[in-house]
């Protein structure tokens, strides 16, 4: 009887954890679509407004949800984060005739580690050359279907998407080589070419909604 309980305990978390990761690995704002409130303000670190379509360069944008704390954002002693990429991204994408823009979405965690004053610091401590905006009450975050922090979304200058998912594949142990999915699919969108993987499985903490 007690084995039967444990087999059944593991097999009832097996089922729970496959169905989280299938879960978390969709969005439902899909590909070819035109991105949803792109005319919504939002407040930057340096207290200026700004939208999606404001940020929008002639060739499009890149949307990056993240935050100050995630260790898949900030990285830690197994995983150097993610956020080490950001300027040379934004560098990238400004070569490319594109705009970029962090999207803070945790609303749960406002009163403390994703405050505003605390993200104004971040974005002091880390150089960040893009702007990093405040979705108050994970408006965006629930428009677009974001995930995880991070999760990206690139927009083309139709402001469709065309990208979305992981920066590249270092969280994967078992990779036989690194795989720069997002680098890859800003080179591709500048020379007007086919994206070869176009959607990646988004990996990161979950985003802190407010219940």
């Amino acid at each position: 009887m007690k084995n039967l309980k444990i087999t059944l305990l593991l097999f009832l978390l097996g089922t729970f954890f496959y169905s989280f990761v299938k879960v978390a690995s969709v969005s439902g704002f899909k590909n070819g679509q035109k991105a949803p409130l792109t005319e919504e303000q939002m407040v930057n670190t340096d207290k200026t407004l700004h939208s999606l379509s404001s940020l929008k360069q002639e060739n499009g944008l890149l949307v990056v949800f993240s935050c100050n704390t995630c260790p898949f954002v900030v990285g830690n002693d197994n995983f150097p984060g993610w956020e080490r990429t950001y300027n040379d991204l934004h560098k990238q994408a400004q070569a490319a005739k594109m705009g970029m823009v962090l999207i803070n979405s945790n609303a749960a965690k406002r009163g403390d580690e994703d405050s505003f004053e605390a993200m104004q610091q971040h974005a002091r401590d880390k150089g960040y050359t893009m702007p990093y905006l405040v979705d108050a009450d994970a408006k965006l975050a629930n428009a677009f279907d974001a995930k995880t922090t991070p999760h990206v979304y690139l927009l083309d200058k139709d402001m469709k998407l065309v990208y979305q998912g992981s920066i590249d594949n270092t969280w994967d142990p078992k990779r036989t080589a690194d795989t720069p999915y997002l680098s890859h699919a800003i080179t591709s969108l500048a020379k007007g070419e086919k994206i070869q993987e176009d959607v990646t499985p988004p990996r990161g903490c979950s985003i802190k909604r407010a219940q």
